[in-house]
């Protein structure tokens, strides 16, 4: 039996590889929803900048500019072009070019012929991709066979999210509901990944499964208690003028709560599981409750960092907002009422249920599972 489960445990990556082109080949229902089917993205090179036209207000600046452009790939590469980049007054959107820089641009075309270039964004794929090259071979070099199984899991939540869970939403099928089988689904492949198909396994999925559930629960009930619009969202109200008026944004924003927690659950869960595996493979005759105590003891003491890891992953990107409260004096009681920081107060504070249930959970289905008895005498733990 043993062996039959370390050939599967072998045979994992390989699954689980396959699993992953078949949902990178798995069509979403919206590949001809594109507003831009008579356009063609492509680099551009600048080689010159009107700035004439820009006004400047403070540090506003609004108008457009005008970018000579050498079209270095699709149907016209080699050709000169003139790119309109439209500002807007916003900081945060607004995206000035200098010559020599490469930029994304979608060139409308008719007959052959270019009609009008619109300048998208600067070309940063080949950064992005140099980024992740780095990472994967880190990875890779420091982790050699975990690495790669890490990066198997990486690819399969990318593709998982990108195309099953975003398909759904925007079906309009219940987002709790998807949520919930997506992140489970996932939850048991990136664990197995980590032991392969045996107790370890099965006492971290169970375990983190649980602690999913406690925060799946605990968001909807206090998503309704806090009286949280699903629109707080970044962009969600562009879905409603896009023609997804009968989206429900609030469950939507129930699912995200318990999904950007399942990350931590499942490493936590792991966690737990490998200190309670390296006690019962030390002490074989302990018992079931000795373990699950041991568990609690580990559990406890990662309980405090995993529950600030939530804090600055959620607080970290609010920086700004937080300088703006206080140049501006915000009184105390006003901050802890706004819709936006009552959401991430939700955000932060299930989340961290969630890990705060995990451990008992893990610890007690790790004491169960990994100390199996049979007439008495200790069973073999499974490699």
């Amino acid at each position: 039996m043993k062996r039959l489960l370390g050939r599967r445990s072998d045979y994992l990556p390989v699954l689980v590889c396959l699993l992953a082109i078949f949902v990178l080949l798995l069509p979403t229902g919206y590949e001809d929803a594109q507003i831009y089917q008579e356009a063609e993205h492509c680099r551009a090179r600048v080689t010159a900048c009107d700035d004439s036209s820009i006004i400047d207000t403070g540090l506003v600046r609004a108008g457009e500019q005008r970018c000579t452009l050498l079209l270095l790939s699709g149907s016209f590469k080699g050709e000169e072009a003139t790119g309109i980049n439209m500002l807007n007054g916003s900081l945060e959107q607004d995206k000035l070019f200098v010559p020599g820089d490469t930029a994304l641009v979608l060139v409308n075309q008719k007959d052959g012929a270019i009609t009008s270039v619109s300048m998208v964004d600067h070309y940063r794929l080949h950064a992005e991709l140099l980024l992740a090259g780095l990472f994967v071979a880190l990875l890779v070099l420091f982790a050699g066979r975990t690495g790669v199984r890490a990066l198997l899991s990486v690819a399969l939540t990318v593709l998982a999210v990108w195309k099953v869970l975003v398909p759904c939403y925007l079906r309009g099928a219940n987002p709790v509901w998807v949520g919930l089988g997506v992140t489970l689904f996932l939850t048991v492949l990136i664990i197995s990944l980590v032991y392969g198909f045996d107790r370890r396994a099965a006492a971290a999925v169970s375990g983190a499964a649980l602690g999913v559930l406690v925060a799946c629960l605990m968001g909807m009930a206090f998503t309704d208690l806090f009286q949280i619009h699903g629109a707080v969202m970044s962009y969600s109200e562009s879905l409603l003028y896009s023609g997804y008026q009968d989206l429900n944004l609030t469950r939507i924003f129930m699912a995200s709560i318990f999904i950007g927690a399942s990350g931590a659950v499942m490493d936590l869960a792991v966690d737990i599981t490998s200190a309670v595996r390296e006690v019962v493979e030390k002490k074989p005759e302990i018992g079931w409750k000795e373990a699950a105590q041991s568990g609690m003891n580990v559990g406890r003491a990662a309980m405090g960092t995993m529950t600030t890891t939530l804090l600055l992953a959620y607080s970290g990107g609010y920086i700004s907002l937080l300088m703006v409260f206080m140049a501006q004096g915000t009184p105390l009681d006003n901050i802890l009422n706004y819709k936006y920081v009552s959401a991430e107060i939700l955000h932060t504070i299930v989340g961290s249920f969630g890990l705060c249930t995990v451990a008992p959970f893990t610890a007690l289905t790790s004491g169960i599972l990994l100390t199996g008895r049979r007439n008495g005498a200790p069973e073999p733990a499974a490699e």
